[in-house]
């Protein structure tokens, strides 16, 4: 291996390893993001509340939105993102409700 191939292997190596640290990141950061927001479905099926708050979700995007401009992430995929989420906590929520 070259010089520049062995310096390219290191670099490499380098980002990955970086990547693996954020992946572990994220998947812990969504683990709690949903501990809460299962607390929340619990909270709302107690008091008959409506599994979807399209203001508060409205609010959220847009702030997602400005989010993903500072850190250069595209905002339409921070906004998918989101709404994937979101999805996923209001069914946790309805099937608390039922």
């Amino acid at each position: 291996m070259t010089d520049a191939a062995t310096r390219a292997a290191e670099i490499l190596r380098g980002h990955r390893e970086s990547i693996d640290r954020l992946d572990a990141i994220l998947v812990y950061t969504l683990g709690e993001r949903f501990k809460h927001t299962q607390a929340v479905g619990v909270l709302k099926a107690e008091h008959d509340l409506p599994p979807s708050d399209p203001a508060r979700e409205e609010k959220q995007i847009a702030r997602l939105t400005d989010l993903a401009k500072r850190a250069d992430l595209d905002p339409e995929f921070a906004k998918k993102f989101l709404n994937f989420i979101i999805q996923e906590v209001i069914q946790h929520h309805k099937q608390h409700q039922s």
